[in-house]
């Protein structure tokens, strides 16, 4: 003992004390519990033993989750999240970080080999880059979804050939999706759920779409229709029919509420134009296979109006067709030529380009990929991921693929991402409860009985 100890014994007591509080364990932050499990499961905190995986057990950071043959779990996390834990998997809680309204909320996850079933909470939903599930293949950006995820070796094949059930067709059904995003972009459904949009997000039949001050963004149709939004745009999708086999029965109608947009239309416009048009408070627009612009303000958007506020239309490619007040063609533009119809007054025709300050969408790269298929057989060794809601971004070292609603996706082992033409059947037919599953043990019974877990009320 020092000198100094001898004379403030209290100081060799906060010296211990220190030693000791440095040397015990940091806690691992609480990450959530288990809300079911059924079979062996563990979890294991590194450096500590296995805990037996049973209802009510906490949860950490750092914590590695394993399931053995026939055994299954379902966890919830913090947030809100949801994840059923299927057998034969290990899922790792690498990171995991929330606070209520915390602007850096996030977690990271690794999925090593099995897979899961999903319901995403508040971290997702509040920012786009917050939530991912890392595999030895690709990764999974989770962009507020209700998706499954598999690790697939020869294991998935094998259930494929197991059920009888023919596969569905993986059709993408999203009218659009959004390319070349800046800013803050969001959509309201006709249920009156609002949602961000980022890149590859899908937009569909009754979304309102608007930007915030400053950003911009590309809607890219099936039909290769492509639409640019400028600031403070509110952009409403009325109606969206496309079949790639017979584009002539297409429809597309939409309704520019305010700001500007320039669009380019696409196959459905060439096959039948007439079943294509823009409609604004102050006007309509016929399409003759057409690159236009168009500027809502004032009495179009039902604002105030101010000098030089109204509709401004601007042709740059074919021809439109101007109606107010039901005359369905009061003016024909040509390429080159525009005019502005003010709330009040008469329509003036302008001679220069307005400048919106976006690209015209004949100038913004699309991926090639945004809706293409391919063959991947059920028996392909990789990830694949099925999304029932939401959006989901597959992301490999080369490549990257965007799934919307009731999308299926692969990526290889080669680091290939692809949309395959079927749902595969082990995921679509996937016996395993959902997270959501209101009595999870009855639904497994009754699935391994024979009985469809569509059949269970839930």
């Amino acid at each position: 003992m020092t000198a100094a100890h001898k004379q403030f014994p209290w100081l060799a007591f906060l010296a211990i004390a220190g030693s000791l509080l440095a040397a015990a364990p940091v806690r691992a932050q609480s990450a959530g519990e288990v809300e079911f499990s059924r079979g062996v499961g563990f979890a294991q905190t590194p450096g500590e033993a296995p805990r037996t995986l049973g209802r009510g057990l906490p949860l950490r950071e750092g914590d590695r989750l394993t399931t053995s043959e026939g055994a299954s779990a379902i966890i919830k996390l913090q947030d809100g999240t949801r994840m059923t834990v299927r057998p034969n998997s290990e899922l790792v809680l690498q990171q995991y970080q929330f606070r209520e309204n915390a602007p850096d909320n996030s977690f990271l996850m690794q999925l090593v080999r099995g897979g899961f079933r999903a319901v995403t909470g508040v971290i997702s939903k509040n920012s786009p880059n917050a939530a991912r599930v890392q595999t030895n293949t690709a990764t999974i950006g989770i962009r507020g979804t209700d998706f499954d995820a598999r690790v697939c070796r020869t294991d998935c094949g094998q259930e494929s050939t197991q059920i009888q059930e023919s596969a569905r067709p993986n059709a993408v059904q999203a009218s659009a999706k959004i390319v070349n995003a800046q800013g803050e972009i969001f959509a309201t459904d006709g249920g009156g759920t609002r949602r961000r949009l980022v890149d590859g997000g899908s937009v569909y039949p009754g979304d309102l779409v608007e930007t915030a001050r400053g950003a911009q963004a590309v809607l890219a149709f099936r039909d290769d229709t492509r639409v640019t939004l400028g600031s403070q745009t509110r952009f409403r999708l009325d109606n969206f029919v496309y079949d790639n086999s017979n584009a002539g029965d297409g429809r597309f109608l939409a309704s520019i509420l305010r700001g500007s947009v320039r669009a380019l239309t696409g196959l459905i416009a060439r096959a039948n134009n007439r079943n294509v048009g823009f409609s604004t408070a102050t006007a309509t627009i016929g399409i003759r296979g057409t690159g236009f612009d168009v500027m809502c303000t004032g009495a179009c958007a039902g604002e105030p109006g101010e000098p030089g506020a109204g509709l401004t239309l601007w042709t740059w490619l074919g021809s439109i067709e101007v109606g107010q007040g039901g005359q369905t063609a009061l003016q024909v533009l040509q390429a080159g030529q525009g005019l502005f119809i003010p709330a009040v007054g008469p329509i003036q025709p302008i001679v220069n380009q307005p400048n919106l300050g976006t690209p015209r969408p004949d100038e913004v790269n699309v991926p090639p990929k945004l809706f293409a298929s391919d063959n991947v057989p059920d028996a392909s060794e990789g990830l694949f991921v099925f999304v029932r809601d939401g959006h989901i971004e597959i992301a490999s070292a080369s490549e990257v693929l965007h799934l919307g609603r009731g999308e299926a996706g692969f990526a290889g082992t080669n680091g290939e991402t692809l949309r395959p033409n079927l749902i595969p059947k082990f995921i679509d037919f996937d016996r395993i409860p959902l997270p959501t599953s209101r009595n999870p043990l009855l639904t497994s019974i009754l699935a391994e009985s024979g009985v469809r877990s569509g059949n269970v009320c839930k």
